[in-house]
């Protein structure tokens, strides 16, 4: 429209005797949200609604919700592929130490799905519902409204999950399956867009300097740095009314959280277990934060009956046929998919050969934080999948418990010969845990072992471990 008025005044300037951009305060036009809400009677939907929820209804509410959100979910992630009950919620750290690592287990309450260790469970959190009416309540609106919502464009990238089912749903439930109201913060479009909407002068034009070039820096240490989230912007521009269109497409999805099974389901039929770290820390404004799905998981009681909503995915650490020997180095919760590596190589054990298994694991102190102490320990007595006596073994390096760090890649050079004798045996090597700086550390400790202990210059060494990890033998699992 600003287009239009200036092409009038430069035809005849007397249309606009002022001057053009007194159409338009703000000298700019904000375009449509991409979405479009429909509301629906009572009358047409309560025969719908089912006074006592099963499982399978509860699915249908979460494939609803999400195939009709803007937020990218693929077509196999609306639906759950099951759901789960906790039936143990153990701490293995101490208390106080100063971290929270949690080991969960979990039962099939609806279909069992295979899987193999070394593969990734996918979990759909639960928001706080005092966050979430918090929300609904900022926002003016109706948690018990029915509505449907549609790409308001053809072209849009969700048209096709739309048309699959456009069934009515509560607000409420459509805010607490699809939109990140208290934990993820918003991008800087979201500034852009709410400050059209905020009537107090001081508002508007901090959230107009927030979403500029000049305020790019400031909006990261409020937002970003700060991890802000939507209700807090919200809350802290109180003037600002939002239509419901723009939250929906602007407010971050809900995403799915992803975690290393550590289990074998020929050691746990019917189960699976995760090891968890349960984040939380403070911001520079010494605010306290925490991961949503880690605590809400902690949180979680097994005689809770809540159902947690899953999907089984395939892993980068393919699982190991019995025959291959193994290098394995998974520092702090980097161990979880070689717990189930040893509990499946365990089992295979009993019945057949195995080849040696070598694992160097990493934490801070002895006392505190020695995830799976005894079961590290009963692997590695004699006769266990980790034990000399069958080739293997289980190092463990304590970083904080004497006055020289000593990290996994310290270890893995106090043992470069029963490294280098199964690599020579065609060991396969995998290594999981922190993105940081440890896959690296341990690629030049792997680097330094093959040269010494092979006879190698730097160069050649690291052409030997490029060409096993080429051939499908150097696999890593990092995440941050």
């Amino acid at each position: 429209m600003s287009s239009l008025w200036s092409i009038l005044n430069k035809i005849n300037p007397k249309f606009f005797p002022q001057g053009s951009y007194l159409a338009i305060p703000d000298m700019k036009l904000i375009d449509q949200p991409k979405v479009q809400i429909t509301y629906h009677g009572d009358d047409n939907v309560d025969s719908q609604l089912p006074t006592n929820p099963d499982l399978k209804w509860i699915e249908m509410q979460i494939g609803w919700a999400r195939s009709m959100s803007p937020g990218k979910f693929t077509h196999d992630k609306t639906r759950p592929g099951c759901f789960l009950k906790m039936i143990k919620n153990q701490p293995l750290t101490r208390a106080g130490c100063g971290k929270d690592v949690r080991h969960f287990e979990f039962e099939f309450v609806s279909s069992v799905i295979e899987y193999v260790a070394g593969g990734v469970l996918e979990v759909l959190p639960s928001q706080d519902s005092a966050a979430v009416d918090a929300f609904i309540q900022r926002c003016s609106l109706d948690p018990d409204a029915l509505i449907t919502v549609h790409p308001r464009e053809k072209d849009n990238h969700f048209l096709h999950t739309c048309t699959i089912a456009k069934v009515p749903i509560k607000l409420k439930t459509f805010v607490e399956l699809t939109m990140d109201v208290a934990s993820a913060s918003p991008r800087r479009y979201f500034f852009e867009v709410i400050s059209y909407y905020a009537t107090a002068p001081h508002e508007k034009e901090r959230l107009q300097y927030f979403a500029s070039p000049e305020g790019r820096d400031d909006l990261y240490q409020y937002n970003q740095k700060e991890r802000r989230t939507v209700l807090e912007v919200l809350e802290d521009f109180p003037s600002v009314k939002m239509p419901f269109e723009w939250l929906v497409q602007l407010v971050p999805p809900l995403k799915t959280r992803a975690f290393s099974i550590s289990s074998s389901p020929s050691a746990h039929p019917n189960q699976v277990h995760l090891t968890v770290d349960v984040v939380s820390w403070t911001t520079p404004f010494k605010r306290k934060r925490s991961g949503l799905c880690s605590m809400w998981l902690a949180k979680l009681h097994p005689e809770q009956s809540i159902y947690v909503p899953a999907w089984f995915r395939k892993g980068t650490l393919p699982l190991p046929p019995p025959s291959l020997p193994l290098i394995l180095i998974g520092p702090g919760t980097g161990c979880a998919p070689f717990r189930g590596f040893v509990e499946e190589r365990a089992i295979q054990s009993e019945s057949n050969a195995t080849a040696p298994v070598i694992f160097f694991f990493g934490c801070r102190n002895e006392e505190n934080d020695f995830l799976y102490r005894d079961f590290w320990l009963s692997h590695s007595q004699e006769g266990g999948v980790l034990s000399e006596a069958k080739g293997g073994g289980f190092f463990v390096a304590f970083s904080r418990d004497q006055p020289q760090k000593v990290y996994v890649q310290h270890k893995m050079r106090e043992n470069s010969r029963a490294i280098w004798k199964l690599l020579s045996k065609g060991a396969a090597v995998y290594v999981a845990g922190s993105s940081t700086k440890m896959p690296s550390d341990v690629l030049s400790a792997f680097e330094d072992i093959v040269s010494t202990e092979g006879g190698l210059s730097k160069e050649s060494a690291v052409r030997w471990l490029r060409a096993l990890e080429k051939a499908g033998s150097y696999h890593v699992e990092a995440w941050s």
